[in-house]
């Protein structure tokens, strides 16, 4: 089997798109807790046909009650989406199921992310933990959750990781 090439022009990530329960909560929380910044809203969008199937890959009744776009610092955007569907799950996937994931944000000082992230009453998951030796060495992390239970972390490291120093391309680093 031949490997096919690349999609070409690639340039990196825009947006993060994030299925939550309450989109007016979602937004306080990250125009709160990481002084993000709304930039558009659109829906609400429903369609009577498969249109949301087979664009979207949802049911054909669920309905975007609103998507609403917002800014977190420079990076990429974050795309919130309030989904209603008829067979719609509400467990979040751990980062071990299929589909599992979370979202880092870079910090500064990640004691002042600490403080932060008490202050703001959010479940700490792990850490900070502070890598001191492989190629991690260097990075310091803090798994926390959002408040409706979305697996997020900080990251540091600004005096750069063991194995970024012995590439010869630049890592993107929010800065």
């Amino acid at each position: 089997m031949t490997q096919a090439a690349g999609v070409p022009g690639v340039t990196g990530v825009e947006h993060i798109g994030l299925t939550v329960p309450d989109i007016e909560a979602a937004t306080r929380f990250f125009t709160n807790v990481l002084d993000a910044e709304t930039l558009y809203d659109i829906g609400p969008f429903a369609s009577s046909d498969d249109w949301m199937a087979s664009h979207l890959a949802v049911h054909p009744r669920a309905t975007i009650r609103k998507m609403r776009i917002l800014k977190v610092a420079n990076g990429p955007v974050l795309e919130l989406i309030e989904f209603t569907a008829p067979d719609q799950r509400t467990t979040l996937p751990r980062n071990s199921d299929y589909g599992g994931w979370h979202l880092a944000f870079y910090v500064e000082d990640m004691d002042k992310a600490l403080a932060a992230v008490k202050a703001n009453g959010l479940e700490i998951q792990s850490g900070p933990v502070e890598m001191t030796e492989g190629p991690s060495a260097g990075l310091s992390w803090l798994y926390f959750k959002a408040p409706w239970g979305q697996q997020l972390e900080f990251v540091s490291y600004p005096g750069g990781i063991a194995a970024y120093r012995a590439l010869k391309t630049e890592i993107f680093r929010p800065r």
